[in-house]
């Protein structure tokens, strides 16, 4: 649990980001590997809830690669993000696709304290891994959804394989990922994110991998969590109803 006070926001990791710059929609660079996943990313969500006029979240957009694919689902998406930059660059993106998609400089935590039970389901994707504290970013989506709400995260399980893949290769052979943009030691289990999850009063429902091919650009939805694995939670329907502040 964070101290009081304490940041949900890792300036260090902050900086990684923000200096991306444009380069989330560029074809080649740091971010090929996020986009070519994201097809399977909402998928995953597409095929567990149905999108068409709900209420969506995405904590930790970045540029907005995965907002503008459940925007195209039917979603009616806002994302939010700390970063100006990412912010930015989402919001310019989502001009020259057409999409009409809410955008908002914030964290998590404060996002929560103003819009508890807003929205009818918030993904979180690839964001847990680069937090002080990764627990309160979890219960900050379990607050952000109604009861009976869907809450989905995704991120990269601390095992000698996924060091392997997602950093080695990625980072350092690929250079399908930006050097730096991982730290190994803060990769989760899955344990321990369903165990945050418990404490938040949501429900695991399921538990998938995520298998990424660079060279053939494929991804999709399978069984093995060794690497990239994905959980889709819901909240009970028994809590009392939240409020915007």
């Amino acid at each position: 649990m964070r101290e009081p006070g304490k940041s949900d926001i890792d300036p260090a990791e902050l900086g990684k980001f923000e200096a991306q710059g444009d380069v989330w929609w560029s074809r080649r660079g740091g971010m090929r590997a996020l986009r070519e996943i994201t097809p399977a990313r909402a998928g995953y969500v597409a095929s567990r809830v149905a999108l068409k006029e709900q209420r969506v979240v995405d904590v930790g957009c970045g540029g907005g690669i995965l907002a503008e694919a459940l925007a195209c689902r039917g979603a009616r998406v806002t994302g939010i993000d700390p970063g100006a930059k990412a912010i930015r660059a989402a919001q310019r993106h989502s001009l020259e696709s057409g999409l009409s998609i809410n955008y908002e400089q914030t964290s998590a935590e404060p996002f929560a304290a103003g819009y508890r039970g807003c929205f009818d389901v918030a993904v979180c994707m690839e964001l847990l891994e680069h937090v002080p504290d990764p627990s309160g970013i979890v219960r900050a989506c379990a607050l952000l959804v109604r009861p009976g709400g869907d809450v989905f995260f995704a991120t990269l399980n601390r095992t000698f394989l996924s060091r392997l893949l997602a950093v080695i290769l990625a980072e350092y052979c690929l250079g399908i990922v930006t050097r730096g943009t991982h730290d190994f030691r803060k990769f989760v289990k899955p344990a321990e994110l369903a165990a945050w999850a418990g404490e938040t009063g949501l429900e695991v429902l399921d538990v998938s991998g995520l298998l990424y091919v660079p060279w053939v650009r494929f991804s999709r939805i399978v069984p093995l969590t060794a690497v990239n694995y994905l959980m889709h939670c819901r909240r009970s329907e028994t809590e009392g109803r939240g409020h915007r502040a």
